[in-house]
């Protein structure tokens, strides 16, 4: 019998053939992707920028939007013959800035062949038309919209943030969401919130001949994609308030936050000195300016400087003491110019002596919280000292000290609350309540931010309980985190905080004779709580800090104010945050001494000398 192997190999080799002649047929005729594959390279993307979404404050008013600009892009195989003069003069640039361009571009042209690159970016829109109105002189050169930032109220250029151009190190991280060319926020809002304000580019496409030039529009246009906006943002800043605090604090150093306790919405957030908006604006342009700033404007003091809360704080080991039990509000302790303890005293100023919780808050007594610090401390339930001290340490990151609390906005720092192990390595074993007696007036290791204190207030007037502190609210198309929504609560029974309110009111409404330390921040009328603090510093004079929320019953605003070296929180802090508070709830300053009180901070400049670096 013949051997049938010649047949089978030509039906085998009939198959193959088949199959690679269908699977030609699908990718050359039937398959459209292939086919854009195969073309790719005769084809030219024009991108189409998005317009980036707005940023508005709480009441609707526009914070940050946008206005046209045209980059001028050339493509240099195409361009012919030109008046380097002219074309200088109508894109507002010298002469030698086109010579150089078009040098780089004539080293470059292989590399470059018939693409486009961009020759000068965010040309303003009458310089465009300028241009535009001549471009027919200048084959090869043509505009491409796009919009870039602008700033109606001057207000919050650090929290605002920037946008620009992504640079190298920003493609290695987004590599695969960005390319050269395109702008990002860097800082800020503007970085915090990117995805959702940034838009989705989209893209023209156009056929290009052999020869690389263009020919027109592929496919009609049919596989062109339109730009998608990016989402409006709506922050929860009071403009007003935001530009108001900004006014305060010019000519000092330092921050106020203000928070809406009743949905930890922040109303206000200013730092000093910090960025005019219109820097913002064209950051390149004032960039060198800003980073040989010795007081650093970039820098958000309200969440990025760490400091001592000083007396503030008092009100927080007050409130820890109701807690535990060892501390009553009719207890009484002496104070003689201070807490005298071994051979040493923790300082304090002439006040009447022995007093009560209520006057120890109101007149800002010292030795009164070395007792109540020393009692926490000393607290027998506890096995041991650092048993109590870790204690101690739990109530008090309750309140949000020594952690970040997770708000919304970028770069915010934990601050530091020691623990007994710190204490422990410190001193070697060897310490008790004596040695950290520091702490009970705010000093020592505890470091906070401002938006540290301003959320315990809120806490404070919350009668025990905080919502995390944040800057955007959802609106349509944008959602916040459910967590914003939470109550979070303190270790201390929500009983125990009217206790320390009523110190905390008569603080500011018991009248100048009566020893209340916080006497210049009242108000008729708006029922003020506050506490003053004068905070040490080694490196120069003290530092002033003030808190405050009003009205006493529903309150609808929490402030702290630090200003550094400002002395007694009774000399700047408290003026300041009074004022936010006078503004916010009744929408202008009293005449007479409070106008004159709102001249003196305005006008005041307590600005300390810094090395450049």
């Amino acid at each position: 019998m013949k051997s049938n192997r010649p047949t089978k190999l030509l039906i085998g080799l009939g198959v193959v053939a088949a199959i690679l002649l269908g699977r030609i047929f699908y990718i050359q005729i039937l398959n459209p992707r292939f086919k854009r594959d195969a073309t790719k390279n005769s084809m030219y993307y024009e991108i189409v920028y998005p317009t980036r979404g707005v940023i508005y404050d709480r009441n609707g008013k526009i914070l940050v939007g946008n206005k046209a600009a045209y980059d001028i892009l050339v493509t240099p195989q195409e361009v012919q013959p030109f008046d380097t003069l002219e074309l200088a003069s109508l894109l507002d640039v010298e002469p030698s800035f086109i010579v150089e361009k078009m040098e780089e571009y004539s080293r470059d042209r292989k590399k470059i062949g018939y693409n486009s690159v961009v020759m000068l970016r965010q040309v303003p829109v009458e310089t465009y038309y300028r241009f535009s109105e001549k471009i027919y002189k200048f084959p090869g050169f043509r505009g491409q919209a796009r919009s870039v930032r602008e700033y109606p109220i001057n207000a919050g250029g650090n929290l605002l943030g920037y946008v620009s151009e992504v640079d190298a190190d920003f493609l290695k991280r987004h590599g695969d969401e960005y390319r050269p060319g395109d702008c990002a926020g860097r800082t800020g809002i503007e970085a915090a919130r990117e995805r959702e304000l940034r838009g989705e580019q989209g893209h023209n496409i156009f056929l290009r001949n052999s020869r690389g030039q263009i020919e027109g529009s592929y496919k009609d246009g049919e596989m062109d994609k339109e730009a998608v906006p990016g989402k409006d943002i709506v922050t929860t800043i009071d403009a007003e308030l935001q530009r108001y605090g900004q006014s305060l604090m010019r000519g000092k150093v330092g921050s106020i936050v203000a928070i809406e306790p009743s949905t930890g919405e922040i109303l206000a957030m200013v730092s000093s000195p910090g960025i005019d908006v219109k820097m913002l604006a064209d950051i390149g342009k004032y960039w060198n300016e800003i980073s040989s700033n010795p007081y650093k404007p970039m820098f958000n003091r309200a969440v990025q400087a760490s400091y001592p809360p000083g007396s503030c704080f008092k009100i927080v080991n007050g409130l820890i003491g109701l807690q535990e039990g060892v501390l009553k509000p009719n207890y009484v302790y002496p104070c003689y110019k201070g807490y005298h303890y071994g051979d040493r005293v923790l300082g304090c100023h002439l006040h009447k002596s022995p007093l009560n919780m209520e006057e120890s808050i109101m007149m800002s007594c010292n030795a009164y919280y070395c007792y109540v610090l020393k009692n926490i401390l000393e607290n027998k339930k506890y096995a041991s000292l650092g048993e109590a001290f870790d204690t101690w340490h739990d109530y008090v990151e309750s309140f949000g000290f020594g952690r970040k609390l997770g708000s919304d906005f970028p770069a915010e720092l934990s601050g530091f609350i020691p623990t007994a192990k710190h204490y422990e390595k410190m001193y070697k074993g060897r310490w008790n309540a004596l040695t950290v007696i520091s702490l009970s007036i705010g000093q020592g290791e505890i470091g906070v931010t401002p938006l540290h204190l301003a959320n315990f207030c809120a806490t404070v007037a919350n009668r025990g309980y905080y919502y995390i502190p944040h800057v955007i609210k959802a609106s349509e198309g944008v959602e916040i985190d459910p967590k914003y929504y939470e109550k979070q609560y303190t270790m201390v029974d929500t009983t125990h905080f009217q206790k320390v309110i009523r110190g905390m009111w008569r603080a500011v409404n018991s009248g100048a004779g009566s020893g209340g330390t916080a006497s210049i921040a009242h108000v008729n009328g708006l029922n003020i709580c506050g506490k003053t603090g004068t905070a040490q510093n080694p490196r120069g004079a003290d530092h002033s800090v003030f808190m405050c929320f009003a009205p006493m019953d529903n309150p609808r605003i929490a402030v702290a104010a630090y200003v550094e070296n400002g002395g007694f929180g009774a000399a700047w802090a408290a003026p300041i945050a009074s004022l936010m508070v006078e503004k916010y709830l009744n929408g202008e300053i009293a005449p007479g001494e409070r106008q004159d009180l709102e001249g003196r901070m305005r006008g005041g400049n307590i600005l300390y000398k810094v090395k450049k670096n």
